[in-house]
C-alpha cells in the first residue's frame, strides 16, 4: 500500500467515526459502524464488548516506534495512542505519510496524541494542531496552563478538533476531577478530559465516579490501576489486581456513552523493557469487563 492509498483509508476512518460521534454513536449502540471496519477490526471490537479498546505507546516505549506498532498489532490492537517519544510533532508530510504507511500496513489508527503541554502562545500551540490536523490526531492528551484556554478555545474551533485535559495524581495540576470540570465550563465543548485512572485513584478519585462526572466531556481515557493511593508515585498492576474496578468502569462508559472517536488506551507502566506478558493479561481482564457489561 503506498503512502496515498494509506491516507486515504485513514481519512476515510476517520470520517466515519467523526460522523458517528456527531450524531452520538457509539460502538456498542450503534453496530451499524462494524460494515466500515475490516475483518480483524470487527474482531477487535467483539473482542471488548464493543469498545474499540487500544494503547497509549509509552506502555512499549522500550521497543522504539517500528517495535511499538508491530507490539500493537501483535497484540490485535487497532488503535493507538502515541506519545511523542514515538511520533515526535512534526510539519513534514513526507514524514507524516511514512508513518501513515506504517500503521496502515498493520490496520492501525491513531486515537490520539499526547500528553502535550500548552502555553499562552498561540502560535506555537497551532503549529502542534496543524501536525495533528495533517496526521489524522482527532484527539490531543494535554496539559494546558492555566492562561493557555483562550488560545485553545480558538483552536478546537479552528480545527474542529479535541483537546483531552490529562491529570497527573496529587500535587499535580488537574488533581481532582470536580476542580477540572468546573474549569472548562466557560470553554468550547471540544475541550474535555482524557481521565487516568490510575492518576484518580491516587488523588482518592473514584474512577466510576470520575467517568460519571465528566460524561460528554470525556473524549480520553487511560485504563490503568494502581495500588499507591494518596502517594505522590505510581505504581501500575495488572487491572483489578489494585484499586480500579474493571466492570464499574466499563458500565460507566457505556452509561456516559463515550464517543466512538474518542480514544480509549491500556496504559501498563511497569516492566518497559518486557510488559507483553502483563499487557496480555490486562487485556484479557478488560476483555471480560467489557463483553460482560455488553451483555447486561
Amino acid at each position: 500500500m503506498n503512502s496515498a492509498t494509506a491516507l486515504s483509508r485513514r481519512t476515510f476512518i476517520n470520517r466515519t467515526l467523526g460522523a458517528a460521534a456527531a450524531a452520538g454513536a457509539t460502538w456498542f449502540d450503534a453496530p451499524r459502524l462494524l460494515a466500515d471496519l475490516s475483518p480483524a477490526r470487527k474482531a477487535s471490537v467483539a473482542r471488548f464488548g464493543g469498545f474499540h479498546l487500544g494503547i497509549q505507546s509509552f506502555s512499549l516505549r522500550g521497543y522504539g516506534v517500528d517495535g511499538a506498532i508491530e507490539k500493537a498489532a501483535h497484540l490485535g490492537l487497532h488503535w493507538i495512542e502515541f506519545f511523542r517519544g514515538h511520533y515526535p510533532p512534526t510539519g513534514d508530510r513526507k514524514k507524516i505519510e511514512e508513518m501513515n504507511a506504517k500503521l496502515a500496513k498493520h490496520d492501525i489508527s491513531i486515537s490520539a496524541h499526547g500528553v502535550q503541554s500548552f502555553t499562552k502562545d498561540h502560535d506555537s500551540n497551532e503549529l502542534f494542531f496543524k501536525f495533528a490536523k495533517l496526521a489524522g490526531v482527532r484527539n490531543i492528551s494535554a496539559n494546558p496552563a492555566p492562561d493557555s484556554f483562550e488560545s485553545l478555545d480558538r483552536l478546537v474551533k479552528q480545527y474542529d478538533m479535541r483537546i483531552a485535559i490529562h491529570n497527573h495524581g496529587p500535587t499535580h495540576a488537574y488533581d481532582k476531577a470536580k476542580d477540572v470540570h468546573k474549569a472548562v465550563q466557560k470553554w468550547d465543548k471540544r475541550i474535555g478530559f482524557c481521565a487516568d485512572l490510575g492518576h484518580f485513584l491516587r488523588s482518592g478519585d473514584d474512577p466510576v465516579e470520575v467517568i460519571n462526572l465528566l460524561g460528554d466531556r470525556l473524549y480520553g481515557v487511560h485504563l490503568k490501576d494502581d495500588v499507591n493511593i494518596g502517594q505522590k508515585k505510581g505504581k501500575s498492576v495488572i487491572l483489578g489486581k489494585g484499586h480500579l474496578d474493571v466492570v464499574g468502569v466499563f458500565k460507566a462508559l457505556k452509561r456516559v456513552k463515550f464517543p466512538a472517536d474518542g480514544a480509549l488506551s491500556l496504559e501498563y507502566e511497569e516492566n518497559p523493557k518486557d510488559p507483553i506478558a502483563e499487557i496480555e493479561e490486562c487485556l484479557q481482564i478488560a476483555a471480560d469487563a467489557a463483553r460482560k457489561v455488553a451483555g447486561s
